[in-house]
């Protein structure tokens, strides 16, 4: 009899007798390398390995075709001999698929990665227990610190027309013309050279015709090169300048981590940015502006906006130091190592969805990886501690959090959200995202039982031009959303559209 053709009661007694299907007597012990690490041994007794079997050939007897018997005919020992070997796959996989499962709902640990075990190594014996092990990443357990009544410094400024000159001036950057200059360049200035870096006569990476601006500070993913517009001061073209590259502990390339290298600028051309006209035509470009007035007026609720993300930061900085003081759990390497990708999109998503430049974002990016090790650390351990707290106050990211977030990045980058949505789905970054929401509401909750006191804000100076490329060579592939290009126009919007 078919499925189909079973009545309501026959169904609900199948249901019932598969929902009473017995549980695995399993012998189950776990290790902890570390504070997020548990090493898992799992034995199955001989009685339910049998008893799979028996249930997989009893399922077999209908329809197993034998050579001179019909369908469903052959005695049940012939069955057996025959097909011993398709049955011992389907018993392992199924044996274990639900000692996987019953593990994790009997163990008291949550686990924050998949298992890592080769089921093709585990074999069923054909006498004895069947014993299988692997290794898993887990949250650690701890204590919940006091979270409610912390002081918190916020920082506050009330900005000037200057704050908002420079701020326009730096949008008109965006759609300016670097004109040729036939003289020594200064500081603010652009180069455009061959760059290329080496560890003595050994080159390790080289990128052509690179336009730089001349900055105080030169970042790369992997380090950086201090006092760099003192290295390129009246450099003019033809010329060429050596400055001296510290790459970070966290550098891709091992073998040079720590160390310094050697930057070779062979200077092409030295060019001055023009800033354009505010016109009619350029403010239509940079949101449907009708004034320039209108033009600063949203400029005054963008940097109001990035106060608030500072402020957030600020906050959620000191609330997380103190929460995680005693928080000394050694992390595994390798978890840090695949974490530090999680986290610079995460940061990323967070900036990007409070208006900051491409210019900006990259120079924290190259800060990210140029400390990736620590960052990573730094942040697990928040998280650990923020998902504790949204656990117990029951939050959670819902659909809504989801379109709230999704508009706010598309309007900062003016595409559609569907378009933001399909990238950061393609991307695999809708899980940083629901992370980001869930801890944005923990933050919120702690404030609202904090204590404040108001201190100044300094909003740190651009010394720093970023470039995306490592120089001690052996770089990884960014996983980091998609950005604009450099001169891409980024839309401000209007009073009326930000609501």
């Amino acid at each position: 009899m078919s499925p189909s053709e079973k009545n309501t009661d026959e169904l609900v007694a199948d249901d019932a007798a598969e929902a009473e299907a017995p549980k695995l007597n399993l012998s189950i012990k776990v290790d902890a390398p570390s504070a997020c690490q548990r090493h898992v041994t799992v034995t199955i007794p001989r009685e339910d390995i049998e008893r799979y079997y028996d249930d997989a050939f009893g399922e077999l007897m209908d329809s197993a075709a034998v050579p001179g018997f019909r369908a469903g005919r052959a005695p049940r020992k012939l069955v057996e001999t025959r097909f011993r070997k398709e049955v011992t796959d389907q018993v392992k996989g199924s044996l274990l698929m639900d000692s996987m499962t019953q593990v994790t709902e009997s163990e008291d640990f949550s686990a924050i990665s998949e298992p890592d075990f080769d089921p093709g190594a585990v074999e069923v014996p054909d006498a004895g227990p069947m014993t299988f092990e692997f290794d898993i990443e887990v949250r650690p357990e701890f204590d919940l610190p006091e979270w409610k009544g912390l002081n918190i410094e916020r920082p506050v400024r009330e900005f000037a027309k200057k704050d908002v000159d420079k701020r326009l001036e730096q949008i008109l950057a965006r759609h300016g013309r670097l004109v040729p200059f036939d003289g020594a360049a200064a500081s603010g200035d652009y180069i455009v050279c061959n760059l290329s870096f080496k560890n003595g006569a050994v080159e390790l990476s080289s990128s052509k015709e690179e336009v730089i601006r001349i900055r105080p500070v030169l970042s790369f993913r992997d380090g950086k090169i201090e006092n760099f517009d003192k290295v390129m001061k009246g450099v003019k073209a033809g010329e060429t300048r050596e400055g001296t590259a510290k790459l970070t502990a966290d550098a891709p390339n091992e073998a040079l981590r720590g160390r310094e290298i050697t930057a070779v600028f062979e200077v092409l051309e030295v060019k001055k940015l023009e800033l354009p006209q505010v016109t009619p035509e350029l403010l239509e470009e940079l949101g449907g502006f009708k004034s320039e007035g209108e033009l600063r007026d949203a400029i005054q609720e963008d940097l109001n906006r990035q106060l608030e993300y500072h402020q957030q930061q600020e906050a959620r900085r000191q609330i997380t130091a103190t929460l995680t003081e005693s928080a000394n759990w050694q992390l595994p390497p390798e978890l840090l190592r695949r974490q530090s990708r999680r986290e610079l999109e995460r940061a990323v998503m967070e900036l990007r969805r409070n208006g900051f430049s491409d210019a900006e974002i990259q120079a924290y990016e190259n800060e990210l990886r140029q400390n990736s090790a620590a960052s990573t650390a730094k942040a697990l351990k928040e998280h650990f501690i923020l998902e504790r707290i949204a656990e117990e106050e029951k939050f959670e990211a819902d659909a809504n959090d989801y379109q709230s977030e999704i508009a706010l990045m598309a309007q900062q980058s003016g595409e559609s959200a569907r378009r933001v949505r399909a990238r950061l789905e393609k991307g695999g970054l809708m899980d940083s995202l629901r992370n980001q929401i869930v801890e944005r509401k923990v933050i919120d909750l702690v404030l609202s039982k904090a204590h404040f006191k108001d201190v100044p804000y300094k909003p740190e100076g651009a010394d720093t031009e970023a470039l995306d490329q490592s120089a001690g060579g052996e770089e990884e592939e960014s996983t980091i959303p998609e950005a604009k290009n450099p001169g891409e126009a980024e839309p401000l919007r209007t009073s009326k559209e930000h609501d």
